[in-house]
């Protein structure tokens, strides 16, 4: 019996995934002298960096938990096979292809790449801001177990040994974990337990909620404000943004003191208890932009909800600081995209 099947038709002409797909067509063509040089001039034949770069998009779009359940559906699933440009009857590639080429990934740093076209093609498009911003920090649970954070040095013993830290004083400065020693031991307030992480951080444009740079940080204590200053730096091209709302926990005389050196308003909540006065007085409260800073900053919780709850970010999958950035690069790439999609539909 033949069978003939067309991808074109099977995908409805409103299916959601079409506008993402020319939009990331679109920015993988851009990318198109910098993924040749990522091809090895020697050897077999392997998957185009351009469909691992869009599976990974899939995988975030779609909430799949893992790259061995991602590979599993494309044997079946035509939608993700169109998505892909793969053909209908072709065997899909194997889970390992993602494993083999984790570094070449990583060396050419593909995933940033990637989130930086989309985000200058929304600029060019004219959806980005060039004025006015917002940060903020959120923990992401690292891929290590808390019986992994033992004392410096001690590299014997079993593990399960240490399943009871009832009262033993356990610091990042006298402790590691050996699974993944570049997390830290951290909690985002009081009253929480802490737990081994890693520390996100998002900088918004305020006119459509789109994400313009993620950063994954160790979580220390000063990793929001010194991450949201670097980011801040790099945003500025040419001139120096406006405004920059954020959170009382960027309350602080050397944060403000930073933003204000660059020529740049700090809309920063205010932070004002018995024990410390704010940073932030009337000069800057008394503008009507404050106030609207201080509502448009809430969006980028949308942002990290969005991120943990759909993109799978919550809890990193993987070991190490460079390759959660790696994930959390294609987790901010997909919201933007979708993000993009929503607005040039009302737009048109």
């Amino acid at each position: 019996m033949l069978c003939l099947l067309n991808a074109e038709e099977l995908v409805s002409r409103d299916h959601p995934l079409r506008a993402i797909k020319a939009l990331a067509d679109s920015a993988l063509a851009a990318m198109s002298p910098f993924l040749d040089a990522m091809y090895a001039s020697n050897g077999r034949v392997s998957v185009p960096p351009e469909v691992l770069l869009k599976a990974k998009l899939l995988v975030a779009l779609f909430s799949i938990r893992s790259e061995r359940q991602f590979c599993e559906q494309l044997r079946y699933n035509l939608l993700f096979r169109w998505f892909l440009d793969l053909d209908m009857l072709g065997d899909a590639f194997d889970h390992s292809t993602f494993s083999k080429n984790q570094e070449r990934l990583l060396a050419h740093d593909a995933a940033g790449q990637f989130f930086a076209v989309v985000v200058a093609q929304a600029r060019d498009a004219g959806l980005i801001s060039a004025d006015h911003f917002t940060v903020d920090g959120t923990l992401i649970e690292a891929w290590a177990s808390m019986k992994s954070f033992r004392p410096k040095g001690d590299d014997g013993g079993d593990s399960n040994g240490w399943s009871d830290f009832r009262g033993e004083a356990r610091t990042n400065e006298t402790h590691e974990s050996r699974t993944d020693p570049e997390a830290k031991l951290a909690r985002k307030s009081d009253g929480q337990a802490a737990k081994l992480c890693f520390s996100g951080h998002a900088l918004m444009e305020n006119r459509n909620g789109l994400l313009v740079d993620m950063r994954i940080e160790q979580a220390t204590g000063k990793a929001e404000r010194d991450t949201a200053v670097a980011m801040l730096d790099d945003a500025a091209t040419g001139n120096a943004p406006a405004t920059l709302g954020a959170d009382k926990g960027y309350d602080t005389k050397d944060f403000v003191a930073q933003c204000r050196s660059r020529g740049v308003t700090p809309h920063v909540a205010m932070n004002e208890n018995a024990r410390r006065s704010s940073a932030i007085d009337r000069r800057t409260t008394r503008h009507d932009g404050y106030a609207i800073s201080q509502v448009v900053r809430r969006r980028v919780e949308q942002i990290f909800g969005w991120m943990k709850t759909v993109g799978g970010l919550r809890r990193t999958r993987w070991r190490g600081r460079a390759r959660t950035q790696l994930a959390a690069h294609f987790v901010g790439t997909a919201y933007n995209l979708l993000r993009i999609a929503k607005l040039s539909a009302v737009t048109t």
